[in-house]
């Protein structure tokens, strides 16, 4: 009597099993074609002016190479505004960028490009 019990009940579980929908069945995630989220990518700068200076700090904290560059306007009229020289920053690199203007600084802001 017990064997027909415990043939019963493995029967029911086969067949609860075999009428699962497909989805419901645990089977491999395969990923195909490029990932969704971009890389991310940017340092991150500190800029400071003191009086007619600037000074920016550039830190790059992901893989990629970051092209920043440092530009100032300046707020008279006939002070030069000026945009530096683009300048590397590697992974897990920091780089000091600084300028000036012969007065007061009107802004300052740094400027990235992948490269």
């Amino acid at each position: 009597m017990r064997l027909s019990r415990s043939v019963a009940s493995v029967t029911v579980a086969v067949a609860l099993v075999l009428s699962l929908p497909y989805e419901a069945m645990p089977h491999a995630r395969v990923r195909t074609g490029p990932p969704t989220a971009a890389e991310p990518f940017g340092a991150t700068c500190r800029t400071s002016v003191s009086g007619s200076r600037v000074t920016a700090y550039c830190h790059n904290p992901y893989p990629g190479t970051d092209r920043v560059g440092l530009h100032i306007e300046c707020a008279r009229w006939w002070d030069l505004d000026s945009d530096g020289s683009p300048v590397d920053v590697g992974p897990a690199q920091t780089v000091r960028l600084t300028g000036r203007c012969w007065m007061e600084v009107r802004s300052a802001w740094v400027s990235h490009e992948r490269a």
